[in-house]
């Protein structure tokens, strides 16, 4: 007679069990959720610019104090980094981002009865820019945690939905305006926002639980000492197993390594046990916010390099019109090229993910290939003095831009930053640093075209942020080779120490278990 014990089928929305992380499942699912959320946060986001001539008009405002709507908007989207991940460690993704959801909708609908400019800081700025944290984010954290080989890929993939939103929606939202009014406009953009809510229904969580099924052992020779008892009918051996128990009893000797107690006699049968084994002693429990990344150096190399960096991203969207219109190009042709710069961010995301889907390859190197390039094309702006050679400068900036945007926050789930295990931790904060920049960036910016009355210095100066981005990155892998060097060297000094105390036949044993223990390192 044999007998297994299965595990308990959950019910939908239960967390997804796996033995290993699935590279697929429903982790599809999770793909197709960020693809809409990053269409609805970041693609409302960068199609805001729409609605400004009219809000100018509305309010009587200048163009200063209407941007001001978006500044604050995507400062307290990075801002409250850390919050979003306390929320979704307490109360889990799908929570928090329908949460985010129902706080993006009702900002962006109060905003369309705004009666003043300080009504859309308010509403826009500080509701829904809070909504947009806690609706990125953990959904960003979760499809990393679904997907581990074609990580790279499926996340550059589903974050191209903010390059179709662009497309789509600034058009989409011109056409409503002149049909409905801005108002019933911008109402109509916050109704199909709440869409987020049941993208967020779809986050399913996910646990990574190994299993091991137990059998039966082939009768060996015994080479050592065998503990039996023994009695006139039958001998009983008792094997204790380090993930299970099992219990065998034969008419032949069956050489066991532990003691054993005596059992009744009983029919021949046969018990087959699926456990649960771990490698490693149970986990703590999660923290809400795990600040020892900061005690990583590979970790704050890299978040400097989010800083830097980030002073880089908003320059040529905000100052590629007004460099154009310097230079004697046309409004229709510049929108020309802004609209050739969102193409080839699209390719330029599928192809980052393609190519670090690739096995072996170091992603952090690719990476910083990658930031050299994007200052490279920073660099390039300023000497560019008519349209094609705008255009050329904005298609290879686009597409630099799209291999870094893409791929910067997955890659923390990487080894060589901090791991899958901390990825949630380490994405608020390296969020939360990167605010700072793009609250500082936008003004700096300002203050040096005004001072040198050209549109290259803002350039330049994004070019440079970029530059020191890159120099921070290509410090990451050192660090973090070196922390690993550390410990595998304490933990080989630790079992020398062990070794006079122990029996001889133990010593290979425990300078196995130092050796597996530095094996993380020397992958990484």
């Amino acid at each position: 007679q044999k007998m297994t014990v299965k595990a308990v089928k959950m019910p939908c929305t239960a967390p997804n069990v796996y033995t290993k992380v699935p590279d697929g499942g429903w982790g599809w699912t999770i793909a197709f959720a960020f693809f809409f959320v990053e269409a609805l946060t970041y693609g409302i986001i960068k199609s805001f610019g729409v609605f400004f001539n009219d809000l100018m008009e509305s309010f009587d405002e200048t163009n200063s104090r209407i941007s001001w709507i978006i500044s604050i908007c995507v400062f307290v989207q990075t801002f409250t980094a850390p919050l979003s991940t306390v929320l979704s460690n307490r109360f889990g993704h799908r929570f928090v981002v329908m949460a985010g959801g129902v706080l993006i909708s009702t900002g962006m609908v109060t905003a369309s009865f705004a009666r003043t400019v300080v009504d859309m800081y308010v509403t826009i700025g500080v509701i829904s820019g809070l909504g947009y944290c806690l609706s990125f984010l953990p959904t960003v954290t979760i499809l990393s945690q679904y997907f581990d080989k074609r990580r790279s890929l499926v996340t550059a993939v589903a974050s191209t939905g903010e390059c179709f939103a662009v497309f789509s929606f600034a058009p989409a939202i011109t056409a409503l305006k002149e049909q409905i009014g801005w108002r019933y406009s911008l109402l109509s953009v916050g109704v199909l926002q709440l869409s987020i809510v049941i993208c967020g229904s779809l986050l399913r969580p996910i646990i990574i639980k190994e299993q091991e099924e137990v059998k039966a052992q082939p009768p060996e020779e015994p080479t050592e000492t065998k503990y039996m008892l023994e009695n006139e009918q039958t001998r009983t051996s008792i094997e204790s197993i380090d993930s299970g128990v099992e219990i065998t009893t034969s008419p032949s000797n069956v050489p066991g390594n532990t003691k054993a107690e005596p059992k009744s006699e009983e029919p021949k049968e046969h018990v087959q046990i699926l456990v649960e084994t771990n490698s490693t002693p149970p986990e703590p429990k999660t923290k809400l916010l795990d600040f020892s990344v900061m005690k990583d150096y590979s970790f704050i190399c890299y978040a400097f390099f989010g800083l830097f960096a980030t002073l880089g991203f908003f320059a040529p969207s905000l100052y590629i019109i007004p460099l154009s219109l310097s230079l004697g190009i046309g409004k229709d042709h510049s929108a020309y090229i802004l609209s050739a710069m969102a193409i080839a961010e699209v390719f330029g995301r599928i192809s980052a993910g393609w190519v670090l889907n690739k096995k072996p390859i170091r992603k952090i190197y690719i990476e910083l290939i990658c930031v050299v390039l994007l200052s490279v094309a920073l660099f390039a702006f300023p000497f560019a003095s008519e349209f094609w050679g705008l255009m050329t400068c904005s298609i290879f900036f686009g597409f630099m831009l799209g291999t870094v945007a893409g791929t910067h926050i997955p890659l923390l789930a990487e080894d060589d930053v901090v791991g899958i295990a901390k990825m949630s931790s380490a994405a608020g904060v390296y969020v939360f640093i990167q605010s700072l920049a793009g609250l500082a960036g936008p003004p700096l910016a300002g203050v040096l075209v005004d001072t040198t009355q050209n549109y290259s210095s803002a350039f330049y100066s994004c070019a440079a942020g970029m530059v020191l981005g890159a120099v921070f990155l290509s410090l990451v892998r050192p660090c973090k080779a070196g922390l690993c060097h550390r410990q595998r060297q304490r933990a080989e000094e630790s079992a020398a120490e062990a070794v006079p105390d122990l029996p001889d036949d133990f010593i290979e044993m425990d300078i196995g278990k130092a050796e597996n223990s530095g094996k993380g390192c020397d992958s990484v």
